[in-house]
């Protein structure tokens, strides 16, 4: 099915155009992404880790308590943490005391130093990432980072700013309506590549970016 028709499809079911693109989300410019500091990747990628599989709004809750107990994310101090600190840590009621979390911390305070020694900045390596290989950013997050895979290094992308389709249950079943999906697996390499190849050609063919797209596809089915 051409992109115009599935556009029209969400449309219609959010009662027209405009209170389609009222629901949009908007992607950053590369000038706003570079501007991001490194010490936000790092929060970021401990709140969607922390948020995984948990009451998102006990997270929110003890935010400040994260930024107080975690150094503010300072990479490099982070990075350093002695397992003393660590067990410390473990015992600190500011934050959900979740051990193997704590220590996913420690290890993406690492991940960020290194790109940030390699390319600059976490922001910088994000930024130069072309949209049209963004499974491939998934797929370096998930294997270099600490527990980022599958929607938790979607989720700190699009929640900074990086132009990234979330593969919500929503847009699963449009991908698979559509037939760019078979069965249950997305997170397949194979799977990866079609959704990959899809969302390029409805990019090409509407102009539009990457989280307009994956929101059009959700609003279209549910």
């Amino acid at each position: 099915m051409s992109w115009k028709s599935i556009e029209a499809r969400a449309a219609k079911r959010m009662g027209g155009a405009p209170a389609l693109e009222a629901e949009l989300p908007r992607a950053k410019s590369r000038a706003a992404l570079l501007r991001i500091p490194d010490s936000r990747w790092l929060a970021e990628m401990t709140r969607s880790v922390f948020q995984a599989g948990f009451v998102w709004r006990v997270i929110e809750s003890k935010w400040p308590g994260f930024e107080a107990a975690f150094d503010g994310f300072d990479p490099a101090k982070v990075a350093r943490y002695s397992e003393n600190k660590l067990a410390q840590l473990k015992a600190d009621e500011r934050i959900v005391r979740n051990p193997q979390k704590i220590r996913a911390t420690r290890d993406n305070a690492l991940f960020v130093c290194e790109l940030a020694k390699k390319h600059g900045s976490v922001a910088r390596f994000v930024a130069d990432w072309p949209e049209t290989d963004i499974v491939g950013l998934w797929r370096e997050l998930k294997e270099r980072g600490a527990r980022l895979g599958g929607f938790t290094g979607q989720f700190v992308l699009r929640h900074l700013g990086k132009d990234t389709p979330m593969l919500t249950d929503s847009v699963l079943k449009a991908l698979r309506v559509e037939g760019v999906l078979e069965g249950k697996n997305a997170s397949s390499q194979a799977a990866q590549r079609r959704i990959q190849e899809a969302f390029n050609g409805w990019r090409e063919e509407s102009g539009r970016s990457l989280c307009e797209l994956s929101k059009i596809l959700a609003l279209s089915v549910d």
